[in-house]
């Protein structure tokens, strides 16, 4: 089921979105500042390639207060802005009984790109 749904998920925008996020990560690797943003970019893009069948988990990777310091920093630079997209899809999704689980695959990316730092898609 999950290979059907990642399959739909490609046809259907996931693979112009990803290229999106891969295209602003290589832009944000172009500085020393941007390489942990871009990074940052290339997860959310591995996530949104292949959504079904994967979670976001939280974790103590040792950044520290790092962490919450690079969360602000895209936070105001264009992660609010994109999270507010994918919650925008999630609820035109939702109003159909067939968008329902794209409509959850959406939140999940939601919670991803608000705030990508102390995160890992396993």
């Amino acid at each position: 089921m999950n290979f059907i749904g990642n399959l739909i998920w490609l046809i259907f925008g996931g693979l112009f979105a990803a290229l999106g996020y891969i295209v602003g990560g290589f832009v944000l690797c172009l500085t020393i500042f941007g390489i942990p943003f871009g990074l940052q970019c290339f997860k959310i893009a591995g996530l949104v390639l292949w959504p079904f069948g994967r979670r976001v988990i939280s974790t103590s990777n040792g950044m520290g207060c790092l962490s919450i310091f690079f969360n602000i920093i895209w936070l105001l630079c264009g992660g609010l802005y994109t999270a507010i997209v994918h919650l925008f899809f999630a609820a035109i999704l939702a109003v159909t009984i067939i968008g329902i689980p794209f409509a959850r695959q959406h939140l999940k990316l939601m919670e991803l790109s608000l705030m990508p730092f102390g995160k890992q898609v396993i």
